[in-house]
């Protein structure tokens, strides 16, 4: 009955449809399909970062055919622009449509996607507004465009739908509802014509490894990219940073990179891109000494070109006709552009050492930003740029390092579809500790990574909370530069500091193993709740419940609502943070068995739970079975070749295995083939004890692993 009923419902959309086209899909990867509606523009969102799929990645997903909802997408052109119309179920949520900090459920919203810097509520306008979406009914759609987009995400009815909504009387009926039923989700482009990709699952969680595999795969930092990073403050010179690279040795806390700010400069907002030689008279010898030291120098900058740089005049040519800050904005679309930046960032900067860039203010307020009115001689818009910007600096430096055989991590304030593969993180300069938390949850939906990063506190209690969320999170920030707060700043939790730094060094191997699964897979190392099978299948026996008896059950109840303070990290972790004056908190755990990651005692099993953890504890759970390959703490992450000895960890009482990456932690050199997916695996002995087996390494391939030792942590 549901298939006949969706082939009505589509039957009636194509006559209404008259004047419009079916699309037309044609596969192009396994579970993946393009439709063209129109005359799409030759300046895309994939086209500017390049992105080639991960061809490799898709054998490992199931076989699947055209989802049913495809021959339900139909478009209009008219007055220049395209119209999308994609059907929707009653039953269905929508996940994605870019970063957003404050929703995970997106059915309903209107959204206008459009770079921007964060302004505090989930408009559509925010860092990384990748036009993705992801059904709960196991499909995706991509639209490949650089334009803005308006979108209505099930929010708009036609009064000739086959599933309007049914007209009811405000003054008698409490149902009523100024928001009314949408059976669609239709999308407004400024073009003449777009691309539109749909990904089968057949889960979602399928649906986002496709989209992630089609954008080139999720990128692999280096190894030293998921360690600590410091930033200093604005002025400090090479005296400064080498002395407070010491105080994390000497009280011993860990640190991989230190961020520089807009001091290192001669000229910042705009800027320069060449050393202060009163702070820096030798940056060479700096970034040498550093090096020696164990730790990478992470330059700030923005693209806008000071009259100050030397290469101003060359840019000049090949730059807009508003200016930022009072400096020139290249334009990216030229390749004359693209190489006087490169070149000056290679001579003066990654010759001579330096590990990668934060690159700031590529989002922009329209206070600041160019405006729409801008001109460029590529003839490229200025929207089309505004929506590309962050996409192309991270393309542009992300190819000198690659050119280099050197893998970088930095950070960017935004970026859009098809960037999965760069090596950046974004960030931003708001300051809501739970907001951080659900832009976390959401970046697993549109192929980008955000650090809740620890921002200045002004108290210990909110310090500490920040500092335990940031270690479970792609990479592990201090940015309190402005206000000067280091790890110890706060004596009565300096030690509960150092002890969760140090725990992100232990956890290295297992973040290492995850990202490389995020790249080769195409699986998102930090994730909503929504991808946890058990948790979908609580939201199955949510809606076949129909909402009765809902007061017996809490855990129907969390799971039909949006769950956007706990997420998932890597294959085995559920993580749910703490915030300031909270002494306890609920964690909504999934179907099957899940334990304490520090103790390995029973937690629960699809059910909610109240805890109340201590200021020292975030809540961390772990699955039955869980396997958590864990190193000694150090002070600095494993250099290439170095070998490291293994605590591997497994909880509860399941068998299971899990696979363990590794390669030089530096180079592309994996692209060729160099690394190495070790088995472990954890199975009962015939007197019924669990035993541990790790495989070697293949003859050849990377083998940095010493002595190993098992811990069960489940009795």
């Amino acid at each position: 009955m549901k298939i006949k009923r969706l082939i009505s419902i589509v039957a009636c959309w194509l006559a209404l449809y008259t004047a419009s086209g079916q699309i037309q899909w044609k596969q192009v990867e396994s579970g993946v399909w393009k439709g063209i509606a129109g005359k799409p523009e030759a300046y895309s969102l994939l086209g500017v970062s390049g992105a080639a799929p991960l061809k490799e990645g898709f054998k490992l997903l199931p076989e699947v055919g055209l989802p049913a909802m495809a021959s339900g997408v139909v478009s209009r052109i008219e007055a220049g622009k395209t119209m999308l119309r994609l059907p929707l179920r009653k039953e269905e949520q929508l996940y994605g449509f870019g970063l957003n900090f404050q929703t995970v459920h997106q059915r309903g919203k209107i959204l206008n996607l459009h770079v921007d810097h964060y302004g505090g509520k989930d408009t559509g306008r925010t860092h990384a507004p990748v036009p993705f979406y992801v059904s709960s009914a196991g499909y995706g759609v991509f639209i490949n465009s650089a334009r803005y987009l308006t979108v209505y995400a099930g929010s708009a009815a036609r009064k000739d739908s086959p599933e309007k909504p049914v007209a009811k009387d405000r003054n008698t009926d409490k149902s009523w509802s100024s928001q009314q039923y949408s059976d669609a989700v239709e999308i407004l482009i400024p073009a003449e014509g777009v691309e539109i990709y749909l990904f089968a699952g057949p889960t979602p969680l399928d649906v986002i490894r496709r989209y992630n595999l089609l954008c080139g795969g999720g990128t692999l930092p280096p190894r030293w990219g998921l360690g600590f990073t410091q930033r200093t403050q604005k002025l400090y010179d090479a005296v400064q940073v080498e002395k407070e690279a010491e105080e994390f040795e000497e009280k011993g806390y860990p640190l991989d990179f230190i961020g520089l700010e807009p001091g290192w400069q001669s000229k910042a907002y705009p800027c320069s891109f060449e050393w202060d030689k009163g702070r820096f008279p030798d940056a060479e010898a700096f970034v040498g000494r550093m090096r020696k030291k164990g730790v990478r120098i992470n330059l700030w900058t923005n693209p806008y070109v000071s009259p100050a740089s030397g290469i101003y005049e060359d840019m000049y040519p090949y730059s807009g006709s508003h200016t930022v800050w009072c400096g020139i904005v290249p334009d990216w679309g030229m390749e004359q552009a693209r190489r006087i930046w490169t070149d000056k960032l290679e001579k003066e900067h990654i010759t001579i050492g330096v590990s990668g860039y934060k690159i700031d203010e590529v989002d922009g307020y329209d206070r600041y930003i160019w405006p729409d009115v801008a001109t460029f001689p590529s003839g490229l818009s200025a929207e089309q740029l505004r929506q590309t910007y962050g996409l192309w600096v991270q393309r542009i430096t992300a190819d000198i390092y690659k050119k280099h055989n050197q893998r970088t991590f930095g950070l960017v304030r935004a970026s859009n579809g098809g960037g999965n593969s760069f090596p950046y993180v974004l960030y931003n300069d708001y300051y809501s500790h739970r907001d951080f938390i659900t832009a976390l949850v959401n970046s697993g939906f549109c192929g980008v990574l955000w650090t809740p990063e620890v921002r200045s506190s002004k108290s210990a209690e909110d310090w500490l909370r920040r500092f335990q969320s940031v270690v479970f999170s792609p990479m592990a920030m201090i940015n309190a530069w402005a206000s000067g707060t280091k790890p110890w700043t706060f004596p009565e939790v300096a030690e509960q500091v150092r002890e969760y730094a140090l725990l992100r060094m232990q956890m290295i191997p297992y973040w290492y193993s995850e990202f490389a699964k995020y790249h080769f897979e195409g699986t998102p190392p930090f994730r909503a709740m929504n991808l946890e099978p058990g948790f979908e299948s609580g939201r199955a026996t949510y809606k076949e419940v129909k909402n009765k008896n809902l007061e017996d059950n809490p855990y129907l109840e969390a799971v039909g609502k949006e769950v956007k303070d706990q997420y998932m990290a890597g294959e085995y972790l559920l993580v749910a943070p703490m915030f300031e004056r909270e002494t306890q908190r609920t964690v909504v755990l999934p179907k099957g068995n899940w334990y304490d990651f520090y103790t390995g005692e029973y937690a629960g099993n699809g059910e909610v739970i109240t805890v109340k953890p201590g200021l020292d504890r975030i809540p961390v759970y772990v699955k039955d079975g869980a396997i958590i390959p864990m190193m000694e703490p150090k002070l600095h992450t494993p250099k290439a070749g170095e070998k490291i000895n293994l605590e591997i960890r497994h909880y509860g009482m399941a068998e299971s295995s899990y696979r363990l990456y590794d390669d030089d932690g530096e180079t592309f050199n994996y692209e060729n083939g160099a690394y190495s997916w070790r088995s472990v695996t954890v199975s009962r002995t015939p007197e019924g004890k669990l035993k541990g087996n790790i495989g070697r390494a293949k003859k050849g391939y990377p083998d940095n692993i010493g002595k190993v030792t098992w811990r069960f942590m489940t009795n």
